[in-house]
Parts: C-alpha cells; sequence; structure tokens
C-alpha cells in the first residue's frame, strides 16, 4: 500500500474520531454479473453541520428510481414523449431491497420509501442527533440493477456496468432537507464524505474508477479492489471486458477517459490531454484529486450540439479539434461537478455558467478563426452565407436565441427540473455562459476570471451557492453589478435596444438609445469607419430613451452591440448612418436558400420548390421568397409562385404574419395573419381561397413543461373556384352548382396531449350566409400498464340554420369523408370516389372508416369512434352514431374493423369487418374498403421530434 494513501486515510480516521464535519461512508460491494444485483454492506456516519437537532435522517436511493412505471424518473420520461421505461419488461428495471438497518449499537431501525420519492428513504432516528454530532447506519440492501437503455446507467447487453448514483448517500440538510428525486438530469445532491470501497467482482473484468486505488487481489473466482477517496460528492464505477479507457498522467493531474478519438494519434492525445489539464488549472485552480474520469457517457449526456453531431463523413471540423472539444467540455463538467458544491437542481446556473464561459473562452484563445459551421465556410457557394461569416462562439447565442424567440426561454432560477428539456441541456447553460461573458466585457480588467477563480479557491469542496459568488463579484468591481442578477439571470427579461436618432452639427454627433424592453442592462455603443471599429463605450441607466452627444471626428456610423457579446432579441435595429432613412439605412440583400439573419441588412430569401400537394396539380415547380430565418421572427412573410406539371396551371400562395409574444402570462401569444392561395382541387377546377385570422395561444406560465394548452382562432374564408369546361368532380357534382362563398369560422382548442394519456376536445362555430353550425369534438387516448391502448372519440355537430339545397351535401357534416368545403386538409385526390385517393381518410366529423349509406347528415349528426389494442400496433376499432337528415328519421350507424396503428396521428390502416353493409371482408372488392390515414407534412413530422424538446 503506498504511504500517501496510508496517510490519506490515517487523517481521515482522525478527522472522524475527534468530531469534525466530515462524513464516511464504508462500503463493500459484491457483484453478481448474472442477477444483474449487487450485495452491499454500508456503514454510513452522517455527521449533523446544522444548528439543528434531527430526528430523521434521509437517504438517496436513486437506483430505485426506475423500480416502477410511476416514479418521479418514469414520469420524467413520459412528459419528454419517450416510452423507454413505460414499456420496459421487469427484468429491465432496477430496483433497491433494504434487507438490514441498524445503528451503531446494533439496534433496527425504522425506515421507509417516501410516498412522492420513491427514491428516497427516511431513516427514523431511535435518538435525536444533535447539532455537531454523528450518527452511524449501518445497512445491508442489494441493487438490482437496470439496463443503460434507459439513463446510461446500469448494465448492457454485454454485461457491463456503468454506475453512477449507485449506492446510498445522506441527503444535504440546510436548514431543510434537500430533497430530489432521479429525474435524469444527472444532479445528484449530497454532502462531501469520504469513502473507503471493498468490491468484489468475477475475473475477466477491468474496473475504472475516480477513487484511489488502495489495494488488488485476486482469488480462483473474483478480483478485490481497495479504494478510497476524501472529500467525494459521488463515484462513477465502470467494469467492463475490454476497456477503451486510457489513462494520461500530466503535471496538473491524471485523466482516464474513453472518449472517443477516432483519427487522433496517441501523441496527439497526450498532447490535446495536457493542454487541457493545464488550462484547468490556470484558470479553476488545483484539482483536489489525483485523477479526474471522464466517460463516453458523461459527453452524450453533455455533447457539443450544433454541427459537430453530425456524421464522420459530412462533420466539418478536423478529428483533433472535435476530440479537443469533446474532452474539454466534459472535463469542465466534471471538474466542476466534484469542487464545485452548489445545489445542482436549484443553483446550477453558476456552475453551468462557468463552464461554457471558459469553453467559449477556450475558443478564442485557441481557436479564434474557426467558425461556427467549419470548413463548410470555405466552400464555393457556402461562404457567400452569413453563417459562413459566423464564429465558433456565436453559436451559444443561437441556441439561447432560438427559446428566446419563440417565447420558451425560463429565468436561470428556474428548478433544473421545471425546464422545458431544450433548456435544461442546452439553453439555459448557454445564456448563463454567455452571460458571464457579457459581464466580464462589461465590467472588464479579467474582473471576472479572477473572481471566478476566487470563488472556487474560497469554496472548494463546501457547500456553498451563487450568491456567494455575487458577494465576491460586487466586492471586486465598482460597478454596478445588481442588473446581472435581477433582470438576466433572474428573469426572463429580454434584452432589446435600438438607435433611435442620430442628429449632426459641424463638431457633434447627438445619438437617442432607446430601451425597448423593462430592464436596466447596459448596451454598448460603437463608432465605425466602414467596417472598422473607432471607439467603444457602455452606456448605463437607460430606462427609457437617452440621449448622448460626441464629437464628431468624421464618425458617420454606430452600431449598438457590434460585436455581438450581447445576447440580444433583435439586432437589426442596432446599426445607423448619418443621412439615411428607412430605405438606405441597410441594404436589400437577396439570399439563395435560407440563412441565418445579417442585421445589416434587409434579407430575401429565394428556395427552389419541388412538391406534390394533390393529384390534380402533380408535381409543382417553383420558388419561394421568403424573409424567415434559421431565428424566428415577429414578422414573416412569404410568396411562393409555382407551376403545376399536370393542371399546367401557375398555382401558389402568399402569407404574411405577424406574431405578438407576451411574457409572464397564461396567454403567451397572439398571432395575426392573412394567406391566399390557388390550386386545383379536381381536374380542371381551381380554388382561391383567401383567410385573414387571428388566433391567440395559451399555456400554464407557472410550469412550462405542461402539456396544457388552449387556443382561440378566429378566421374569415373567402373561397372561389373556378371550374372548367373539361372538369372531372367524382365525389358531388354538386359543388359544381354551389356558388361562391365564405365562411366565419371560430374554433376553441384545449387539451392535454400526452403519450400515455392524450386529451383533446375543440368547440367549433362556423357561420355564413346560408347556412350556421356549431359542433363538438372530443378525444381520449390511454395507454395502460400492461402496454394497451385505449381510444375513445366524441363528435356532435348540428345546423343552427341551414339554407342551403337540400340535394346537395356540400356543406353537411360527413360521416366517414367531409367534403372539405375549407380546403384545410391535406387530401391528395379530394375529388376522387375510386382508386387509392379515395380512400385516404383524415379522422373528422364522424370519423367512420366504412363508406356507409347514409355519409352526410344535413341537420345535426352524433357519434363515437373507439378502438383498443389487440397486439402490439394491432387494434380493433369500431364506431357508432346517429344521423340526421332534414325530413327524415334519425338512422343508427355503425362499424367495425382492424386497425393497424402504426404511428399514431401520422400513418395508420384500416380494415373493415362489419358494418350496417354486413360483414365487408367477404363483398366485393374488398381491397377498395380499406383506409389509409397518412401525411407528407413535412411540419407534422417535425413535430415528433420537437415534442421531446419543448
Amino acid at each position: 500500500m503506498k504511504l500517501k494513501h496510508v496517510f490519506f486515510i490515517a487523517i481521515s480516521l482522525c478527522l472522524n474520531a475527534i468530531g469534525f464535519g466530515q462524513n464516511s461512508i464504508d462500503l463493500k460491494a459484491d457483484f453478481d454479473v448474472e442477477h444483474k444485483t449487487v450485495h452491499i454492506e454500508q456503514k454510513i456516519s452522517y455527521h449533523n453541520t446544522s444548528n439543528d437537532t434531527l430526528t430523521a435522517i434521509y437517504l438517496n436511493d436513486w437506483n430505485n428510481a426506475y423500480s416502477t412505471k410511476n416514479t418521479p424518473l418514469a414520469k420524467r420520461f413520459e412528459e419528454e414523449f419517450s416510452l423507454k421505461i413505460h414499456f420496459a419488461k421487469s427484468e429491465q428495471r432496477g430496483y433497491t431491497t433494504i434487507t438490514n438497518l441498524k445503528n451503531s449499537t446494533g439496534k433496527d431501525l425504522n425506515f421507509s420509501n417516501l410516498k412522492e420519492h420513491i427514491d428516497i428513504v427516511k431513516i427514523e432516528l431511535d435518538t435525536p442527533l444533535l447539532p455537531n454530532q454523528k450518527y452511524e447506519l449501518n445497512v445491508s440492501y442489494n441493487l438490482v440493477l437496470p439496463d443503460d437503455t434507459f439513463t446510461g446507467y446500469g448494465i448492457n447487453d454485454s454485461k457491463e456496468f456503468n454506475l453512477k448514483y449507485w449506492y446510498l448517500t445522506p441527503v444535504v440538510y440546510d436548514g431543510k432537507w434537500q430533497i430530489y428525486s432521479n429525474k435524469n438530469l444527472d444532479d445528484l445532491y449530497t454532502p462531501k464524505a469520504n469513502l473507503n470501497f471493498e468490491i468484489r467482482f468475477p475475473l475477466g473484468y477491468t474496473f475504472i474508477s475516480e477513487l484511489n486505488t488502495i489495494d488488488i487481489q485476486q482469488t480462483k473466482n473474483e478480483q478485490i479492489v481497495t479504494l478510497y477517496g476524501a472529500n467525494r460528492v459521488n463515484s462513477t464505477f465502470v467494469l467492463v471486458k475490454f476497456s477503451e479507457f486510457k489513462f494520461v498522467q500530466t503535471d496538473d493531474f491524471n485523466i482516464v477517459s474513453n472518449i472517443n478519438s477516432k483519427g487522433v494519434s496517441p501523441e496527439e492525445k497526450a498532447l490535446i490531454t495536457d493542454k487541457i489539464t493545464r488550462y484547468l488549472t490556470q484558470n479553476l485552480g488545483s484539482y483536489p484529486h489525483e485523477r479526474l474520469l471522464i466517460t463516453k457517457s458523461d459527453y452524450k449526456k453533455d455533447p457539443l450540439y450544433g454541427l459537430n453531431q453530425l456524421p464522420d463523413f459530412i462533420r466539418p471540423f478536423p478529428d483533433n479539434f472535435q476530440y479537443e472539444l469533446k474532452l474539454l467540455k466534459t472535463a469542465l463538467k466534471n471538474y466542476l461537478d466534484n469542487t464545485l458544491l452548489v445545489n445542482p437542481r436549484k443553483d446550477y446556473w453558476i456552475k453551468e455558467g462557468i463552464q461554457i464561459y471558459y469553453l467559449m473562452k477556450y475558443i478564442e484563445e485557441h481557436y479564434p478563426d474557426t467558425k461556427m459551421i467549419g470548413t463548410l465556410a470555405n466552400i464555393w457557394g457556402i461562404r457567400s452565407f452569413h453563417a459562413a461569416d459566423l464564429n465558433y462562439n456565436d453559436q451559444f447565442v443561437m441556441f439561447y436565441m432560438q427559446m428566446a424567440r419563440t417565447n420558451r426561454d425560463q429565468p436561470l432560477t428556474t428548478s433544473k427540473d421545471s425546464l422545458l428539456k431544450f433548456n435544461a441541456n442546452i439553453a439555459s447553460k448557454y445564456k448563463a455562459g454567455v452571460g458571464l461573458r457579457y459581464l466580464d466585457d462589461f465590467v472588464n480588467g479579467n474582473t471576472i476570471e479572477s473572481t471566478i477563480k476566487q470563488y472556487l479557491a474560497d469554496q472548494k469542496l463546501n457547500i456553498t451557492s451563487s450568491k456567494d459568488f455575487e458577494i465576491l463579484l460586487k466586492k471586486n468591481t465598482s460597478k454596478d453589478v445588481d442588473w446581472f442578477f435581477t433582470d438576466y439571470i433572474n428573469s426572463r427579461k429580454k434584452i432589446d435596444f435600438k438607435i433611435k436618432d442620430v442628429e449632426a452639427t459641424e463638431d457633434s454627433i447627438t445619438l437617442t438609445i432607446k430601451n425597448k424592453r423593462d430592464n436596466s442592462v447596459p448596451v454598448s455603443l460603437f463608432t465605425l469607419d466602414k467596417d472598422s471599429i473607432l471607439t467603444k463605450t457602455w452606456v448605463e441607466n437607460i430606462n427609457d430613451t437617452k440621449t448622448l452627444t460626441i464629437p464628431r471626428n468624421g464618425n458617420n456610423k454606430f452600431a449598438l452591440n457590434y460585436d455581438n457579446m450581447i445576447p440580444e432579441f433583435n439586432l437589426r435595429d442596432n446599426y445607423k448612418t448619418l443621412n439615411s432613412n428607412f430605405l438606405n439605412n441597410k441594404p436589400l440583400q437577396f439570399r439563395l436558400i435560407q440563412d441565418i439573419e445579417d442585421p445589416y441588412y434587409n434579407q430575401i430569401f429565394m428556395m427552389p420548390l419541388i412538391e406534390f400537394e394533390n393529384i390534380y396539380d402533380g408535381l409543382t415547380l417553383g420558388g419561394k421568397f421568403y424573409n424567415k430565418t434559421l431565428l424566428k421572427k415577429r414578422l414573416n412573410y412569404k410568396i411562393s409562385p409555382q407551376y403545376a406539371t399536370n393542371s399546367k396551371t401557375l398555382t401558389g400562395s402568399a402569407s404574411i404574419r405577424y406574431t405578438h409574444n407576451i411574457e409572464n402570462r397564461n396567454l403567451y401569444g397572439i398571432n395575426y395573419g392573412i394567406s391566399t392561395s390557388y390550386s386545383s382541387f379536381a381536374e380542371d377546377a381551381f380554388v382561391t381561397r383567401v383567410t385573414p385570422s387571428i388566433s391567440f395561444s395559451f399555456r400554464n406560465d407557472d410550469d412550462f413543461r405542461s402539456d396544457d394548452f388552449q387556443n382561440l382562432s378566429l378566421r374569415f374564408l373567402s373561397i372561389k373556384r373556378n371550374v372548367g369546361d373539361d372538369t372531372i368532380f367524382e365525389v358531388d357534382n354538386d359543388v359544381i352548382d354551389e356558388p361562391d362563398y365564405s365562411v366565419f369560422n371560430m374554433r376553441y382548442v384545449s387539451g392535454k396531449p400526452g403519450i400515455i394519456n392524450f386529451k383533446q376536445w375543440f368547440y367549433d362555430f362556423q357561420l355564413a350566409e346560408r347556412f350556421g353550425k356549431i359542433s363538438i369534438n372530443y378525444e381520449y387516448r390511454k395507454l395502460s400498464e400492461r402496454n394497451r391502448q385505449f381510444n375513445i372519440r366524441f363528435f356532435a355537430g348540428t345546423f343552427l340554420f341551414n339554407k342551403t339545397d337540400e340535394q346537395s351535401d356540400y356543406f353537411s357534416f360527413a360521416l366517414d369523408r367531409p367534403t372539405d368545403y375549407l380546403f384545410e386538409y391535406n387530401y391528395l385526390g379530394r375529388s376522387e370516389s375510386s382508386g387509392i385517393f379515395s380512400q385516404q381518410i383524415i379522422i373528422a366529423e364522424g370519423g367512420f372508416k366504412s363508406m356507409l349509406e347514409t355519409p352526410f347528415a344535413n341537420q345535426w349528426i352524433t357519434t363515437a369512434n373507439t378502438s383498443t389494442t389487440i397486439w402490439r400496433y394491432i387494434e380493433a376499432y369500431g364506431d357508432i352514431g346517429l344521423v340526421k337528415n332534414r325530413g327524415r328519421n334519425p338512422k343508427f350507424v355503425y362499424d367495425s374493423g382492424i386497425r393497424l396503428n402504426l404511428i399514431t396521428d401520422y400513418f395508420e390502416i384500416y380494415f373493415p369487418v362489419y358494418s350496417n353493409l354486413g360483414w365487408e371482408v367477404g363483398q366485393r372488392n374488398y381491397e377498395e374498403r380499406i383506409r389509409i390515414l397518412f401525411t407528407l407534412d413535412p411540419g407534422r413530422l417535425l413535430g415528433l421530434f420537437r415534442r421531446k424538446w419543448f
């Protein structure tokens, strides 16, 4: 045994003996690979460092988070539209069984898992634990480990182990117990402790740990490893059969890593590793442990987002650069996790902000010329894009602004488990890092770097908070930085300035700067000579407007935030030149294909289009002229002329929309717009549709993760049709005789579209010159714990008045295939009565699948549609309803059959079996009765991805 390890253990034992505030954990673990089980004997010496007397101690048992389908971890996956845990088999789950729990005298203690936190154990003490006293717990338990497919931790198919948060640890008590369940956020909050581990595992495995190795023994059947670590908050333990981990020794500390290094030689890896450890030590201080463990799983949890994630064969960054940033970002995170003991659930921003701040600083120092799109910026045709001009670090502002522009950003003081996934994984940490860079640029003089380093040194391995950082920063600068903590960190307030006016005399220039938001943040003002910076000045305390007078000195161009150091909401009005007006202040720029916004130009984008909207127009060729950039704008317009190859006609559409975002209210968005389109709806028949509209979007402002939503839309639809002499209209020839019409439509939609519990309903009101109607639609889906899905849908509609031709069903309620007189459904062949396109079904109105003899209702209709799982994606469905036409008795209708639910709402196939028509399977031309639901709409398909993130 090495002398320094003996010294570490001796010091730990001495500290425990004389009652210093140090917890200790002694653990003996025996791995049973075949049964995915770890048998553990553990002693916890818990020190009460508070001023309170404790009658209970709480322990983190995060392995038990996998035990059922109703744990907080399972619900977290459900919220993010993942059914990993819900569909998991019993043998894939993990759980903890405590077999024995005693105090130091051997007395049994009462314990239980909390009802709302099944991965937290409450232990009732037999005697109160006084301040500055210790209590010893002796616990025996079995860990049944989960498959690593859930969170990356557990056991894989090769029976290798990657364990984190695997053993019992005390919960932090700081006046109250900081109880947090495992929610796959990698944010266990536990006090530091001295760890003494003895681990037994079968031969043939290699162990990896960041703890110090004290001893290794080998018997005929197993290996026994003794490990020690002082002042640890948790320990990752890896058991693999074939180790990819490399041990790199540096002058600062050692790194053990298996991060992918394809294309990087061992010599380059050693140089890169040494470069990173030196950078961390210089900026964050000396690392208090011998080695830092960095795993592929760590990186996968917190990767480099952007073009770095493209496949290797098109990734536009050199292999060594890619490896270097992977290692750096993960090393920064693990270094801070092991040394900066802040509440990772409530006060994460300081740790994540420091991580991203030093990642950006590293790139500025070592790779200042690297572009955001890498080597693609040098390719002809791409280098003309504004994206090719942006530096690598500009993407951090863009990812945050993606959420700010869509009104989904959240304060950095929001509990991490209340953040949207995109915010928790990307936007919030980037906002924190960009914010520290903004603060650094404002304070200047390396104040932020020195303050961070001092903060980390003063608070190293101590429970601390961002408040301590704030206090220290205010001591280190004379500038007012309150705005950073109040307006930037603790709110959703956006930053948005504009140069309102510029007036010049012979020897001076007067500028008026307007703060468009309710905050007190500073802004930088630049004077320019062409693209060269002449001066940079910080302007503070702009409550509404502020007027400055500066010497003229040949200045004729002015810009706010010219270096983009400030994460500003809108950069398009930050630029002014003398004697400019709306038309000449920013040049007009045409760009082929969508680009990143260049705030110093009025941009118009052009994109070639090849689309297939319906069989009558066929393939449409044309282009789209629009102003939408990668980041959402408030005002968007689009003009899309196209030539239809089948109808041999010029078709297309145009629209203009404005979004009014509202913050800190349940009503979070109002959208105003007008659109028009011209397309075929049958052979030699065309429709012109003009629709002005306004919609109001609501959500729970106190809970962005809630999928509850409400939307109220009002629109006016003007429909004009042009029917040629050669029109072929198979479904309902009465449409030719129907005059053009306009409809006012009001719809209120409310729902909770969860992946396990889905609820949605809408109320629809339509008013036209010859009819008025109202309808209600309710839909409910339930996925049971046995993985059986149950669906029910109810629809009811009635005419308030109906002056339409009784011989025409053009405006009637439809039982199985609406006529779509508002032209809003994505029918590929809306006018077909035979062939595959007539079999396309859109579940609307009656929602029936069989084509019955009474397909329409011109007075009222009520239907119910149900389905339930038979096996996996095969379901049985049934529909019933009443159809009432004027002058006739209500008719009872029904059908039933088999549903292949391949992708709910996106691709489904219906096979009718029995209905009012009788046994349909045995009837002629059965293949024509099969109905197909599918969508080719890219926007809807994108929703499958988007719903997991926000």
